[in-house]
């Protein structure tokens, strides 16, 4: 398998944009990545991971700010966090946008999206930008798109009528709305069948989208890059939408009924549609428009690597956002990953039906890396820790000649696990399949602990004659807990810094390339790993 990002060999250190962190510019020439599953062995692919010191985009959903945020909101930038810190520890530059969309008024808007960075604050989220779309360089951002489409001739003028919803700022087709009747008041109206909000008959004049030159061009990017929209449901969903039919689509509204939001260059009386709006603030944040045409769009980190983003808002991001790409002659993300939502007796959390869990008090009394934890799992948390806590015993962790050649069969079932281990655990982040990435890493943790069950190193402490055992037995439990304290990373940083600490790992050798079976040893087996003042204990009991 060959990676397909085609960044060739030019220098990346001309041009950049000025708002980007020094951490992100990066001088040298593309080298292309050592490790060989991520281009030659891995079977299907779900990334395209482009050189080392190339940056990383990965994008979280644009949340609209009109209420507070849940804990579906937070899967979501975790899910990007969780990405982020994975492809660091893999030695990537990354750029991580958290996009935020606007509603209502401006002193609304400044409340409801600190409480966004609040949580993020809170969730140990690491973004790289918290971009707004009443920023000034949005906005101009978004006039310059603007301009590109109607230069080259996707924007027109015209008569747009449809079933309007005012919740989703969407105009919906005869079969994409369905009747329904309110049980207390005997009402019937129509509802937008795709996320239930009432819709009303609508006529009038703005702007159009050409969205229907675009089907066979859409049909054709979905065919040759077959794993560009993930999971496959979201796929042949997205690819249904397409062959149904395209109809253009209507990209501003009424001045006078929508006052909210960017006025249309040259046409004061008119608002640009909130979803081609919103989504060119994923240009903005590259520095776009950029101001050297000379200079490829990858100079400035685009395409973006991954959208993470919820199933409900695939339509705009997987339909209406390549379309607007390609009518700008911009390249497509690499990818976007949809995942699905977060439910309370199997319906979408929302305010109006009271069924929303506030993640700030979820991770008050559990804990911030618990929470991150158990979203990633998909509700799945581990009761119990093993018996971790007795490989911290200061009796006990202290191998000072192991024995890693042992012929063992118990010994060598787990060195073979943890040996496959970290080449497992990567492709199944790199692919997003995050909560199997955990499942392997405590499928082996299960092992280690069947392994220090069965010689039981705190029974040999004493005894002369099973030293070489004991060493033996106290190294592949240390050496379990380092290596999945090191894949872990990404899902629990502040625990897993915790645990390595303690395990006398040392801050610069905790990178993914650091999780080998027996790195360090024997050469550092008789340094001495002592314990720290703090409790033993890394996830203390609730009750």
């Amino acid at each position: 398998m060959e990676c397909v990002w085609n960044y060739g060999n030019r220098a990346f250190n001309r041009a950049l944009p000025r708002h980007l962190p020094d951490s992100l510019i990066v001088n040298g020439k593309a080298q292309f990545d050592s490790w060989s599953y991520g281009f030659r062995t891995c079977s299907r692919r779900w990334l395209n991971v482009p050189a080392k010191n190339k940056q990383l985009y990965i994008t979280t959903p644009i949340f609209y700010v009109n209420d507070k945020p849940h804990i579906g909101h937070l899967h979501s930038a975790l899910v990007a966090d969780c990405l982020k810190r994975f492809f660091e520890l893999r030695g990537h530059k990354i750029q991580q946008a958290a996009a935020k969309a606007k509603k209502s008024t401006q002193v609304f808007c400044d409340e409801a999206s600190q409480r966004f960075r609040d949580l993020f604050d809170a969730a140990n989220i690491q973004y790289t930008t918290f971009i707004r779309t009443t920023e000034k360089r949005h906005e101009e951002a978004v006039c310059f798109f603007w301009q590109r489409l109607v230069e080259n001739g996707f924007i027109y003028k015209g008569i747009h009528e449809g079933w309007y919803s005012i919740s989703d700022e969407a105009f919906y087709t005869g079969s994409e709305v369905s009747d329904v009747t309110d049980s207390k008041s005997g009402e019937s109206y129509k509802i937008a069948s795709e996320t239930g909000k009432r819709v009303e008959w609508t006529r009038e004049e703005n702007y159009k989208f050409r969205l229907s030159d675009f089907r066979e061009r859409l049909l054709h990017w979905l065919d040759t890059e077959s794993n560009v929209v993930v999971p496959r449901n979201r796929y042949n969903e997205v690819k249904s939408w397409i062959q149904t039919g395209l109809s253009d689509l209507s990209v501003s509204r009424s001045r006078s009924r929508l006052n909210w939001g960017i006025r249309v260059p040259d046409d004061p009386e008119q608002t640009i549609y909130v979803w081609l709006d919103a989504l060119i603030n994923y240009l903005t944040v590259t520095g776009y428009p950029w101001p050297d045409n000379s200079v490829s769009d990858a100079d400035y980190g685009w395409p973006p690597h991954v959208h993470i983003i919820g199933k409900d808002i695939s339509r705009f991001h997987a339909v209406y956002w390549p379309a607007f790409l390609m009518a700008a002659n911009l390249p497509l993300p690499r990818q976007i990953f949809a995942h699905s939502h977060w439910t309370m007796n199997k319906m979408k959390m929302s305010k109006s039906l009271g069924n929303v869990i506030d993640p700030l008090q979820a991770m008050d009394k559990y804990g911030v890396d618990a929470v991150r934890y158990y979203l990633i799992r998909d509700g799945g948390v581990a009761d119990d820790g093993g018996n971790a806590s007795k490989t911290l015993n200061p009796k006990l962790l202290v191998p000072q000649t192991p024995s890693i050649n042992s012929s063992n069969s118990d010994d060598l079932a787990l060195q073979e696990k943890l040996q496959s281990l970290p080449d497992i655990v990567a492709e199944l982040y790199q692919r997003l399949n995050l909560n199997k990435g955990l499942a392997a890493i405590f499928d082996t943790l299960a092992e280690a602990n069947r392994h220090f069950t069965i010689y039981e190193p705190w029974k040999l402490v004493n005894d002369p004659s099973q030293q070489d055992r004991l060493n033996t037995s106290l190294f592949y439990a240390a050496e379990s807990a380092r290596i999945a304290g090191i894949l872990l990373q990404p899902v629990m940083p502040a625990k897993m810094s915790q645990l390595l600490s303690k395990l006398g790992v040392k801050p610069n050798e905790r990178t993914w390339e650091h999780a080998k079976f027996a790195h360090g040893w024997p050469a550092d087996a008789n340094t001495p790993r002592t314990l720290g003042k703090e409790s033993n204990v890394i996830f203390p009991k609730l009750y």
